[in-house]
């Protein structure tokens, strides 16, 4: 009935996985490639959660 009033929980992983993304973009740019990695490494991960929350 109030389904309205819920937060989405993959809406929050998601800006999440975008802050990452830009972190991961930022460090390449600026050469440092092994930040990069762990970076998208912890992005990937995020989908990881955001792929099982949809899969419900």
């Amino acid at each position: 009935m109030f389904q309205f009033l819920k937060r989405d929980p993959a809406k929050k992983l998601r800006k999440a996985y975008d802050a990452k993304l830009e972190q991961a973009m930022h460090a390449q740019r600026n050469g440092d490639i092994r930040g990069y990695a762990m970076l998208t490494a912890e992005a990937e991960s995020i989908w990881q959660e955001i792929e099982s929350l949809q899969g419900k």
